[in-house]
């Protein structure tokens, strides 16, 4: 009886295990087929990090920006008064403005100084690059603190270059525009950021087929059409990551305007500090955080389309 019980499970034992098989052998093939899915499932452990580390993290800004706060208690009722201060006090516009202007700028120059660098290694150099690239790194060695303050000590009334043209008989008194200015501060952040922006280029210049450009050379180009015509359309791909890589972080620097910058030369950022700070008003830190990460989500979306478009009627 047992035995009669035991062959008639035997059959759907069988189909069960038969399915479980096939189950299990068409997930391994849809695995082995997409690289996309490989790739999730060899980023997952990265994933996971940054779900609990950036995602949540942003979800309770999100959350607490519809908030308001009486001195240390938060009041959860949904309000959008915090972004209507954003909007309708003039000192926080005028902050976003100066920041995206700062920032620009720093971009701008960090980028042109930047390509004759990367131009240089990718084309002039044939030996040893590697070393020319540790050499270009060189700033990362050090901590970000100390190069902030080692460019406080050129700028300065009596550093570096005051002492020098004061020297040289070419000043009378020192450049005040130097320090406590933005000007110190687009000068900072570019030498600070140099690398970010020499790399994404070297490695575009990098990639491009000589053949080109040989090709060009053959087709009567010289130097200044063959580079307008050929190098720099292929090589947009690294300036547009360089660009992305330098303006998005430096909108939101405090360290280097609050060390550098002086009163004129202050960015929204170090308002948002103090908002989560001296002045103790989350709600309208995290509002005006979230309108700085928007407008700055709006411009390099807008950049990103007007240079692929650029891009393909120079091509």
């Amino acid at each position: 009886m047992n035995i009669h019980r035991v062959n008639q499970a035997t059959p759907g034992a069988s189909l069960g295990i038969a399915s479980v098989t096939s189950w299990r052998g068409k997930l391994r093939a849809v695995f082995l087929r997409s690289e996309a899915i490989r790739g999730y499932t060899l980023l997952s452990p990265t994933l996971v990090v940054m779900m609990f580390g950036m995602c949540a993290p942003f979800a309770i800004m999100v959350a607490v920006s519809f908030w308001t706060q009486h001195a240390f208690d938060f009041d959860t009722t949904f309000t959008l008064g915090r972004y209507q201060d954003v909007i309708d006090k003039p000192i926080y516009m005028a902050l976003m403005l100066r920041s995206l202007a700062i920032s620009g700028a720093c971009t701008v120059v960090t980028v042109l100084l930047a390509y004759p660098m990367a131009y240089y290694v990718a084309f002039h150099v044939h030996r040893h690059k590697l070393i020319w690239i540790i050499l270009m790194t060189l700033p990362f060695w050090t901590s970000y603190l100390l190069r902030v303050f080692a460019w406080k000590v050129i700028l300065g009334f009596n550093g570096v270059i005051n002492s020098g043209l004061k020297g040289l008989g070419l000043i009378e008194q020192p450049l005040e525009f130097l320090l406590y200015s933005p000007t110190a501060v687009v000068i900072t952040l570019a030498h600070a950021w140099a690398a970010f922006a020499i790399l994404p280029i070297y490695v575009s210049l990098e990639k491009i087929d000589r053949s080109l450009l040989e090709a060009a050379t053959d087709l009567g180009d010289g130097p200044v059409k063959r580079f307008l015509g050929v190098t720099l359309p292929l090589s947009l791909p690294g300036i547009i990551a360089a660009t992305l890589l330098i303006f998005i972080p430096t909108v939101g620097d405090y360290v280097t305007p609050a060390l550098v910058g002086g009163p004129s030369g202050i960015m929204l950022a170090n308002n948002i500090q103090a908002q989560f700070g001296k002045v103790n008003d989350w709600p309208m830190g995290a509002a005006l955080a979230m309108a700085m990460m928007i407008t700055v989500a709006v411009i390099s979306v807008v950049y990103i389309w007007v240079t692929r478009k650029a891009a393909g009627r120079i091509v």
